[in-house]
């Protein structure tokens, strides 16, 4: 199993800057995947960023050029750096992990945290 804890939303104005935190209960060089969702009030869920299978990274393209993830390995700590932040990407953030594990695939969650984009 993995908890994953998050930290660092909050409010922000448009044009403003917010990092996000998530620490694992274990090493992340552990996971096959870790990274960020956001769910937006009456939209699904969506995939923000995540490193994939070692070191690669995806984001979604409304992201592309303003958010970073980036690890610190030593503090099993995966951060995503959020800049230039719009209306639009006010939302509930979770961090998520997916392990694969006897050749089954498991999803851990995070307990979300609000950010809110707003003048």
């Amino acid at each position: 199993q993995v908890q994953l804890v998050e930290s660092g939303g909050g409010l922000v104005q448009p044009g403003g800057s917010l990092r996000l935190s998530c620490t694992a209960s274990r090493s992340i060089f552990s996971l096959y995947a870790m990274g960020w969702y956001r769910q937006a009030p009456g939209k699904q869920r969506e995939l923000v960023a995540a490193f994939t299978s070692g070191s690669s990274t995806n984001y979604i393209d409304s992201v592309k050029g303003r958010f970073t993830i980036s690890r610190d390995n030593a503090k099993n700590t995966v951060y995503l750096q959020m800049n230039s932040l719009k209306p639009e990407d006010t939302a509930v953030y979770y961090c998520y992990a997916h392990t694969i594990e006897s050749n089954r695939g498991y999803d851990y969650w995070g307990q979300g945290t609000q950010v809110t984009v707003s003048s």
